[in-house]
């Protein structure tokens, strides 16, 4: 039986400034030093308040 997914998007789940803090703060404390998760979360947040990507 093969396997189906779906599309997950993150600014779909950052519908409030709490949601937001929480999702940084954790790519903060997981990003592996260069600064590529930080600035990926940041892209997503912006995506996220622009509405183009769902969420707020």
């Amino acid at each position: 039986m093969a396997e189906t997914f779906t599309k997950w998007d993150v600014t779909e789940h950052l519908g409030t400034k709490e949601d937001v803090r929480l999702y940084l703060e954790a790519c903060f404390e997981e990003d592996p030093g260069d600064g590529s998760l930080i600035r990926a979360a940041l892209n997503d947040v912006a995506r996220a308040s622009r509405g183009d990507g769902g969420g707020r």
